[in-house]
């Protein structure tokens, strides 16, 4: 049996399995009913391999053991193994944020802060830096970055940007104004955002920024951290977007001046007319 190699790449990402997993429930998909050394050979996966692979696949919901001998392996209807993987990827995230929160107050945690806390204490803050990439990512930064922030934080992007922060940052950006964060968005203002530009103005002070004389998208937080993103997010697929976030204040302080100076210039949301 063949089964290209794209639709078993694609079965190993959503069900979680390795090379030889794909290949052998797929090869009992197809006989309904079979033996492990029948599998081995429809599957070319080593034979010494596939009953440890088969007993992986008990143990995940693929396939059901038959009594008797020779030892027959049956597999289960497609609809029922995604059912069954739902429930496994549910319990297993339930169990590990369960163990994230019993980590909370032990000597584990203690141990890890204290060895965060003295390897900074050789690092000068100002050379803090990193790269980030994956749009993913980026959000997971920015979400982070937010909830630290405690004075004033800015946002810049574009007329797209601006919808996907209101997905991704509006719980943070609202628990940032509650705890007196004073918060500013700048975007292009259009009809395709000017709903989200309104839900975040209950948050947020919005102005508009002309994209033709202002384009960028940076984050800027306490005037001590920045991230900025260093391409067009009209030309690049989101898991090639790529941000540097550096922890400077000597240049986050500079940039919050020259951003305050568009900021001035920048129309109001009040004043916005939408065609």
């Amino acid at each position: 049996m063949v089964v290209k190699e794209e639709f078993l790449s694609r079965l190993r990402k959503i069900f979680g399995l390795n090379l030889y997993e794909a290949k052998v429930w797929t090869a009992l998909l197809s006989r309904g009913v079979s033996t492990a050394g029948e599998l081995s050979d429809i599957s070319s996966v080593p034979r010494s391999r596939t009953y440890d692979i088969l007993e992986s696949l008990e143990k995940k919901g693929f396939v059901v053991m038959k009594l008797g001998k020779p030892i027959e392996f049956v597999a289960l209807k497609p609809n029922e193994v995604v059912e069954r993987v739902k429930k496994n990827v549910v319990r297993y995230a339930q169990k590990t944020a369960k163990r994230l929160d019993e980590l909370k107050g032990t000597d584990v945690l203690g141990e890890l802060s204290t060895l965060y806390t003295k390897g900074v204490k050789y690092i000068d803050p100002t050379e803090l830096s990193g790269a980030i990439r994956g749009r993913g990512n980026l959000y997971n930064h920015l979400d982070m970055m937010i909830r630290n922030t405690n004075k004033e934080l800015t946002l810049v992007t574009t007329s797209d940007g601006l919808n996907r922060k209101f997905e991704a940052l509006k719980t943070a950006i609202e628990k940032a104004k509650k705890k007196g964060v004073k918060v500013k968005i700048a975007a292009p203002i259009n009809k395709k955002n000017h709903k989200i530009a309104k839900e975040l103005a209950k948050s947020a002070e919005v102005r508009s920024l002309n994209e033709n004389k202002v384009k960028a998208r940076f984050a800027l937080c306490d005037k001590k951290e920045v991230m900025f993103m260093v391409l067009n997010d009209e030309e690049v697929h989101p898991n090639y977007d790529t941000a540097v976030w550096v922890n400077s204040p000597f240049f986050a302080q500079a940039l919050d001046n020259v951003f305050c100076e568009s900021w001035s210039k920048m129309t109001p949301l009040s004043k916005v007319k939408v065609k």
